[in-house]
């Protein structure tokens, strides 16, 4: 598919069109690199993609419970009280 560079401000830009940005599934954001003469344009991921699938499957198996004890501190010794 060819496209036409057009003017954004100072910048130039590409329009993607929407078939294209939903079969790429791209969001409102994303990562540009250069490889090879090439534009390369990724999804960006959350940070924390896959933690509520993640944290799903822990509980379902009884695994989301802290593996250590909390260990005590001067503060909760000394200056901790419960009301």
């Amino acid at each position: 598919m060819k496209a036409r560079l057009v003017r954004v401000g100072n910048s130039r830009g590409v329009r993607i069109p929407k078939p294209l940005i939903e079969e790429a599934r791209l969001e409102d954001e994303v990562e540009i690199s250069v490889r090879d003469r090439s534009l390369i344009i990724t999804s960006v991921e959350s940070p924390r993609f896959g933690w509520a699938e993640a944290a799903r499957l822990l509980r379902s198996r009884g695994e989301d419970r802290p593996s250590e004890p909390d260990t005590p501190t001067r503060f909760d010794q000394e200056e901790w009280q419960w009301r």
